[in-house]
C-alpha cells in the first residue's frame, strides 16, 4: 500500500534566482555524470555493495533484497500526512488509521536490517506522531520524543501556527548508543553569575555575549529550515538541515557504524555521516534527488563544515560572530560549522 505515485516528467527549466541565491542545482550534464552513480537493486546484495553508496528505487521493493543486521543507527524521514508533491512523487493525505497501517506495512520489513544495539529515530508532525507512536511500539523501546521548532511557517486564521515538529527516538534493546558529550549546546545566559572573586560561574564570556555550554534537552529551538542564502539548501519541500540530522547521529552513532536512510530525499543524511566520519547507505526512488545526493557528497569531500555546529558544541542560532571569535577566523580540521545570519 503506497501512496506515493511516480509520474514521468520531462527535465525542468531552471528557475531565475537572485544573484545571491545559493541553492544547489543540478544541469543536465551533471544528472548524467552522476546517474553512473546510482545503485540499482534487483536482487540479494552484500553489505561490502551497498556501504556508502545512494540508492535508486522504491523502499518497499528494495528491502528485501538487503542484508540482515547492517544497520547501527536507521534515519527515517517518511513522508508525513499530508498531500504534497516531491519533484517526481507525490503523496496523498488518508484516514491516520490508514496511514498507520501504511507505516506498518514496511517499517515491519525493516527490522530486520538493524542490529540487537541499533537506535532509530523516526521523523513527523502532530498528525503522524499518534500513528508512529502506535507503530514504533510494536517493534522498539520507545526512548523520547524530540520536538524542535521550525522558525518559519505560515500563520493560520483558525488554528495556531504550526511550527514544530517531532523526532521520536526508539532503540531496540537497552543496550545502545547515546554520546550526551557529542552534542551539547552553546547558550546565551540571560542572569550570568558570578563566584566570590568575580569570575564566570559555569559560563563563558565573549566579546559578543555570554555563553553555557549544556547538556541538551527534548526542545530544540536552535535549528535553522534550510533557505536560499545556505549552501546546503535545495529545492526538497522538507529538506531537513545538516543540523538536526549531526544532533541525531553524533548522539546515537559512533565512527565507522553505518546509518541508513530509507527515505533519503536529498540525501542529508548520507551528507552528515560523510562529513562526521560514518558510514552510510540511502534510498530514493526520485533520481533527481539521487543525484542531487552525490553532488552534495562530491561537494562533501572537500568542505566537511555543518552549520551552526562549531569546535565540537552546537551554537544558537545567530551567532557567527562567536562562533568565528572561537575559531579565532582561521580554518580548522573541516568539521567547523558556519551560521548566517
Amino acid at each position: 500500500m503506497d501512496s506515493r505515485k511516480i509520474k514521468t516528467q520531462s527535465f525542468k527549466p531552471e528557475k531565475k534566482r537572485a544573484p545571491y541565491n545559493r541553492t544547489l542545482t543540478l544541469s543536465k550534464k551533471e544528472i548524467a555524470l552522476y546517474k553512473l552513480n546510482l545503485l540499482r537493486i534487483c536482487k540479494p546484495i552484500g553489505v561490502s555493495d551497498i556501504i556508502n553508496k545512494t540508492i535508486c528505487g522504491d523502499i518497499l521493493k528494495i528491502v528485501e533484497h538487503l542484508p540482515s543486521a547492517f544497520v547501527d543507527l536507521m534515519i527515517i524521514d517518511p513522508p508525513y500526512n499530508l498531500s504534497k508533491r516531491f519533484n517526481q512523487t507525490s503523496f496523498r493525505a488518508m484516514d491516520s488509521s490508514k496511514y498507520e497501517i501504511w507505516l506498518d506495512s514496511w517499517l515491519k520489513k525493516m527490522i530486520r536490517l538493524l542490529k540487537s544495539n541499533a537506535s532509530v529515530y523516526l521523523c513527523g508532525d502532530w498528525r503522524s506522531s499518534g500513528s508512529i507512536v502506535n507503530v514504533c511500539n510494536k517493534y522498539f523501546k520507545i526512548k523520547n520524543r524530540v520536538t524542535w521548532e521550525r522558525e518559519k511557517g505560515r500563520g493560520a486564521l483558525s488554528n495556531w501556527k504550526n511550527c514544530s515538529e517531532d523526532i521520536w527516538f526508539c532503540t531496540m534493546s537497552e543496550n545502545y548508543t547515546f554520546n550526551v558529550e557529542a552534542v551539547k549546546v552553546n547558550r546565551k545566559v540571560l542572569a550570568p553569575y558570578k563566584d566570590d572573586k568575580g569570575k564566570p560561574k559555569d559560563w563563558q564570556e565573549s566579546q559578543n555575549g555570554k555563553y553555557r555550554t549544556t547538556y541538551p534537552s527534548n526542545i530544540w529551538t536552535d535549528i535553522t529550515i534550510p533557505f536560499w542564502s545556505m549552501p546546503e539548501n535545495t529545492d526538497h519541500p522538507t529538506q531537513k538541515p545538516e543540523k538536526l540530522i549531526a544532533k541525531l547521529l553524533l548522539a546515537s552513532s559512533k565512527a565507522n557504524d553505518i546509518v541508513f536512510d530509507p527515505f533519503l530525499g536529498v540525501g542529508t543524511t548520507s551528507v552528515v555521516a560523510k562529513k562526521l566520519d560514518r558510514n552510510y547507505v540511502g534510498i530514493e526512488v526520485d533520481e533527481e534527488y539521487c543525484c542531487l545526493t552525490e553532488k552534495r557528497l562530491e561537494i562533501a569531500k572537500f568542505d566537511r563544515k555543518i552549520q551552526g555546529y562549531e569546535d565540537g558544541v552546537f551554537w544558537e542560532r545567530n551567532s557567527l560572530n562567536d562562533q568565528n571569535e572561537k575559531r579565532g577566523n582561521k580554518r580548522g580540521n573541516g568539521l567547523q560549522g558556519t551560521l548566517f545570519k
